[in-house]
């Protein structure tokens, strides 16, 4: 449909009606196919996104190519294939704890965004009208971008809700209007990646400044719906969730929350096993020595969400925790995909997919098929961590769409080995029962973690912020904070623990802990556990320890249930990483530490600043083992 025509569907501001009014042609995309063929400059094999950038000249910032299997989406720089974690900068004067346009760049973002619809009025446009969070519980919103971006329409299109033209009720009325305008990263940000969030009284707007859809198409979305949940009082919490069917036919739901690459898609996974069947759960980084088990029946996956787990308070009737999936697509990670064989699931879907697929950071030719090993290179032998390919999810044949009750919610966190040589906070066990005060304590203070793939900033140990969203929220943090509280103490029947990834001492686990807890958690029917069999953590962050796990049979090895009970790690080391942890916290939480605290949050943080038992934590919120 063409635009000119489909804007009297439209309810819109004055000002942003003469962005669309006075721009030289105007698409509104009938279907998805329609998108695809946009992106690709009208059916080309091979097109280049480029645009002119005074004092520049023509820049090229990405390129697409047709392969059998759809579209390869690959950045001209390095620094574009992944997302800039302080991307996000507040141009209003509202309440925010974020930077501000203007305390950054020295000017008032009005100037930016006057700039901003001179530029859109001059170029053809494509508009991509969808429900942000869902048809349900969602909101009309609008993306508005140069046509040529198509594959950023595109992509945006999968991940959310899109709505062809004729779908489009009259009278649209856009809660959230997106503007893409990649010239002007190089114009005023040197380059930086900047997603600009704008709250006014009528509506939410996102300035997108460059391509890659990850802080703008991907969180800038979920950085609408924050601040709807904060306004509201309610969240999406940052998490994926599958319900997980054993072979007798009893089952949970678990929801896995953390930073980025804190295991969020992973859990949706099958077990990743070797040639021969067996699973290699961990190895020994000094002796080599490794531990396998054999499963040669697993339970089955009903994907429910993999980022964005919306929880709505009319979902909540119950005491546990209700939700559902805020996208109808999944921006999946793939670096942990190395050859053939890997994730059979997932290649399958990829390669013979039911229709054509974006990829990004991946090596795209025309007519071939893009393979999900084979990444590009940053630079010579040195592949790109973040590829990617955004999945519809209903290329899931199992996958939920309904809301799902949360019997167990899981926090990740990405783990360094550690050794007597070099203690480090990777003394989290195979799995950690938390209390509730401590399970809120994690989100608030929610590591990034070791070696982290998803974003450009990985060194050190740094907190993502309050429920691992806060990268994407724009407003303040203890107001997250008390929603988060809230939630828990209103799901009391929801339970807590704690899931490493990558290494547990000195063993290489990879994502096992998690695929492992999953089938055993599920095989037991959840996370209620006789005393007996629990032992208090010799770190009270880390809540209890299992004494035993037995799975499939055999025994999990102790000392990847109590890390301090490794030779390679011991008592001394593991303390000295619980002293690690614990200056984290203290570091991290003091500054929720406000007068709108919730008063029982404030009790929790003090316990823990107060360097609290576990019994301490137990008696703030009782917890039913």
């Amino acid at each position: 449909m063409k635009g000119k025509e489909f804007l009297k569907k439209l309810t819109l501001p004055s000002e942003v009606r003469e962005v669309v009014d006075l721009a030289p042609e105007v698409v509104v995309a009938d279907s998805r196919q329609e998108l695809l063929d946009l992106a690709l400059g009208g059916g080309k094999d091979f097109f280049e996104v480029g645009y002119e950038v005074p004092g520049k000249g023509y820049v090229v910032e990405a390129t697409v190519v047709k392969s059998k299997n759809g579209l390869g989406v690959n950045y001209t720089e390095p620094y574009m294939r992944r997302r800039d974690p302080d991307a996000l900068v507040v141009g209003d004067d509202k309440p925010t704890d974020k930077p501000t346009f203007k305390k950054l760049f020295g000017f008032d973002f009005q100037k930016l965004r006057n700039e901003t619809f001179e530029w859109l009025k001059n170029q053809p446009l494509l508009l991509l009208p969808f429900m942000a969070g869902g048809h349900q519980y969602g909101y009309p919103a609008l993306l508005i971008g140069p046509k040529n971006a198509g594959f950023f329409a595109g992509g945006l299109a999968d991940l959310q809700f899109f709505l062809p033209a004729d779908d489009v009720p009259n009278g649209f009325e856009p809660k959230l209007l997106m503007f893409l305008a990649p010239v002007f990263r190089h114009i005023y940000f040197k380059g930086k990646q900047v997603v600009v969030h704008n709250r006014l009284d009528s509506h939410y707007e996102i300035f997108s400044y460059n391509l890659y859809p990850g802080p703008s198409a991907k969180k800038g979305v979920y950085g609408f719906l924050l601040h709807m949940g904060e306004v509201e009082g309610w969240t999406t919490a940052h998490a994926s969730a599958v319900k997980v069917v054993t072979p007798y036919d009893t089952e949970i739901v678990i929801m896995h929350e953390g930073a980025s690459g804190s295991g969020k898609s992973e859990i949706l996974e099958e077990i990743h096993r070797q040639p021969d069947g067996k699973v290699l759960v961990a190895e020994n980084i000094k002796t080599g020595e490794k531990f396998f088990l054999e499963m040669k029946e697993t339970c089955s996956l009903y994907p429910v969400a993999d980022d964005m787990f919306l929880c709505h308070p009319r979902l909540q009737t119950k005491k546990k925790l209700v939700g559902m999936d805020a996208e109808n697509g999944w921006f999946i990670r793939l670096d942990h995909i190395k050859g053939y064989g890997t994730e059979p699931n997932l290649e399958r879907i990829t390669i013979s997919p039911p229709e054509p697929l974006i990829f990004l950071n991946l090596q795209a030719t025309p007519k071939t098929t893009i393979l999900i090993w084979e990444h590009i290179e940053d630079e010579p032998g040195k592949p790109c961590p973040n590829p990617r390919v955004i999945l519809p999810k209903k290329c899931f044949k199992n996958a939920i769409k309904e809301p799902v009750e949360v019997d167990v919610r899981s926090f990740g966190i990405r783990t360094p080995p550690c050794t007597k040589e070099k203690p480090t906070y990777g003394i989290v066990g195979f799995v950690q029962i938390l209390p509730p005060a401590l399970a809120w304590l994690w989100r608030l203070v929610a590591p990034r973690g070791h070696a982290n793939p998803s974003i450009v900033d990985t060194v050190g140990m740094q907190s993502e912020g309050v429920g691992s969203f806060w990268p994407f929220a724009s407003g303040r943090k203890v107001m997250l904070a008390n929603i988060l509280l809230k939630q828990i103490l209103e799901s009391p029947e929801t339970k807590y623990i704690l899931l490493p990834n990558q290494y547990i001492g000195a063993y290489k686990v990879g994502f096992m802990p998690e695929w492992i807890t999953r089938e055993y958690l599920a095989r037991r029917g959840g996370v209620k556990f006789k005393p007996e069999r629990l032992e208090p953590a010799k770190c009270p962050l880390l809540g209890f320890s299992l004494k035993e796990m037995i799975v499939a049979g055999e025994s999990i090895p102790k000392g990847l249930l109590q890390p301090h009970l490794q030779p390679e790690v011991g008592e001394e080391a593991y303390m000295k990483g619980a002293e690690i942890l614990q200056n984290f916290f203290s570091r991290e939480l003091r500054q929720y530490l406000q007068d709108d605290l919730h008063p029982l949050g404030r009790e929790i943080i003090e316990c823990c600043l107060n360097r609290g038992k576990l019994e301490d934590y137990l008696s703030l919120i009782p917890m039913e083992l």
